[in-house]
């Protein structure tokens, strides 16, 4: 069992037999499990844990938001911190600017910590996606830093 010819990766992904699959969950007083998102696209806002996911569910409530996706870039201003960036594409009938920014974070700071609320709001036409419609954080990443991200 592994990654073929990746004997790295496949030493990663397998401790002691059990696949470590990176995704982060918790669980209830009931004893249900809920996966939050994958740890590898966590956020670290000056220590506090931010998960896309979360944030990207928020978004999917606005009234203007058709697709969100939410990635950590580095603050150039805190070592080892991230900022939230979010990436939005609007309904037809919806045009971004300012205001619009202006009214998507004030929604957020409603419904999430403050930290959580993206420092910085882009609007889109499209998101990359997979072929079965999942977006691709890691394409937007490049976008946003460079291939060696």
């Amino acid at each position: 069992m592994g990654y073929w010819n990746k004997p790295d990766a496949t030493a990663a992904q397998i401790k002691d037999g059990w696949l470590l699959t990176g995704d982060i969950g918790r669980m209830d007083e009931d004893g249900y499990f809920y996966i939050l998102d994958r740890k590898k696209d966590m956020i670290n806002v000056s220590g506090f844990k931010v998960y896309p996911r979360e944030v990207e569910d928020v978004l999917f409530e606005h009234e203007a938001i058709e697709n969100a996706a939410v990635i950590g870039i580095p603050d150039p201003e805190t070592k080892g911190s991230d900022i939230v960036k979010a990436y939005v594409v609007l309904k037809e009938g919806f045009k971004g600017s300012e205001e619009l920014i202006g009214e998507i974070r004030e929604f957020l700071r409603k419904n999430v910590s403050p930290y959580k609320v993206p420092k910085s709001i882009e609007f889109r036409k499209e998101l990359p996606e997979t072929l079965v419609g999942k977006v691709l954080r890691r394409d937007l990443k490049e976008q946003e830093m460079g291939p060696e991200q």
